[in-house]
């Protein structure tokens, strides 16, 4: 990752952790905060930050038998899983909550649009979200959410 820090791919200098800064994704998802963002309403970054040990994990553990999305490309070879980003605010309000607390509607919707997706064949169309090559590239550097336009 030392081409993003030096400048050789992107503007390194905006990624040293301003709370303001967002990637293009979180652009295009409308309320996603920066992974920047911490000890306020709805941040992530501390998950965010907390997670990616286990990314590397899964990574080592698992080799080429999973595909992270989009850093490994844009297209999932057959026969693989797949590990996406997800936003559940982006899919919450097509199901009720129920009994559900905040966190476990948010893994419920999230996992219940995955399946309807699939189910009725659109699931292959998010993973060609409508950006031009430019955005793409940069995506391919910063990861996207799935489902975000």
């Amino acid at each position: 990752m030392d081409f993003i820090r030096d400048g050789l791919h992107g503007n390194g200098a905006a990624r040293l952790g301003n709370s303001r800064w967002r990637r293009l994704t979180e652009l295009r998802a409308g309320s996603a905060k920066s992974v920047f963002h911490f000890d306020c309403q709805g941040s992530v970054a501390k998950s965010t930050h907390a997670g990616l040990p286990w990314l590397r994990f899964i990574r080592q553990r698992c080799g080429g038998s999973v595909h992270f999305w989009p850093f490994d490309g844009w297209e999932i070879p057959a026969g693989r899983s797949v590990l996406v980003e997800a936003y559940p605010a982006l899919c919450m309000a097509r199901w009720p909550a129920e009994n559900r607390d905040g966190d476990q509607h948010a893994a419920f919707s999230v996992a219940a649009w995955l399946r309807s997706a699939d189910v009725d064949g659109s699931l292959p169309s998010y993973f060609t979200p409508p950006i031009v090559p430019k955005e793409r590239k940069q995506a391919e550097i910063e990861g996207w959410i799935l489902g975000a336009l």
